[in-house]
């Protein structure tokens, strides 16, 4: 008995040592951090260290399908995936919204957890609507706003905030030009991930980041300190 307990543990050892350097000391994984913007020194057990300070969503205003108000309050202490589309996109959008929606299906037990997504034509995405897009995406507006307001605004918090692409096209199919991702957010209005909306094998690894980035918060002595800047 004790020399097959023995062999088991000699079996399993380089797994189980694998799985603590691969995870972490708390035993999961990190997602990145992207955007390192400065460094600070701070003082941890009276010894001084340098902290990154990281790019964070800007404060923003915008109306939701219910016609409520949304600021970036409702989203403190909460984990988000925003994204930009318009409702008469004829390219993108269908299977990215298709695919934001099987996202809202997949987390909709995730707690402190919510989806933005911004029309980038306010001129035509007023909040009626919105609304009967959101009915046509099964959106709850309690977990998933759809989101209308002032162009500028939507268009300076994509490109300064979110870091995306987005403009008016003639060119462009419907005659406007904005990312196809979706961008994961964490509680502290960080940038952790970017991920195909069209593609559902990295819609699906954004559930499985999720989950991660969950797991992470909940350890109260977590620290991520890795980051990864955009390809």
């Amino acid at each position: 008995m004790k020399k097959s307990l023995l062999l088991l543990v000699i079996l399993l050892l380089p797994a189980l040592v694998y799985l603590f350097f691969s995870t972490g000391r708390h035993g999961f994984m990190h997602l990145p951090i992207f955007y390192p913007e400065d460094t600070k020194t701070i003082v941890v057990d009276g010894k001084e260290r340098i902290d990154t300070i990281y790019h964070t969503i800007p404060s923003f205003k915008f109306i939701d399908q219910d016609g409520d108000t949304v600021t970036e309050k409702l989203f403190e202490g909460k984990n988000f995936v925003a994204n930009f589309f318009f409702t008469t996109c004829p390219s993108i959008c269908p299977k990215m919204m298709s695919q934001m929606s099987r996202l809202n299906e997949a987390t909709n037990k995730t707690e402190d957890f919510l989806i933005l997504s911004h029309s980038v034509n306010p001129a035509h995405d007023s909040v009626p609507v919105l609304a009967e897009y959101a009915k046509l995406m099964h959106a709850d507006p309690k977990k998933w706003m759809l989101v209308t307001g002032n162009k500028k605004d939507i268009y300076d918090i994509a490109i300064d905030g979110y870091k995306l692409a987005v403009g008016e096209d003639a060119r462009a199919p419907g005659g406007f030009l904005h990312s196809e991702m979706m961008v994961l957010i964490d509680k502290d209005k960080r940038v952790r991930g970017y991920y195909d909306g069209t593609d559902s094998a990295q819609v699906n690894k954004l559930v499985n980041d999720i989950k991660i980035l969950t797991a992470e918060y909940q350890s109260k002595t977590s620290k991520p300190d890795i980051y990864q800047k955009r390809q």
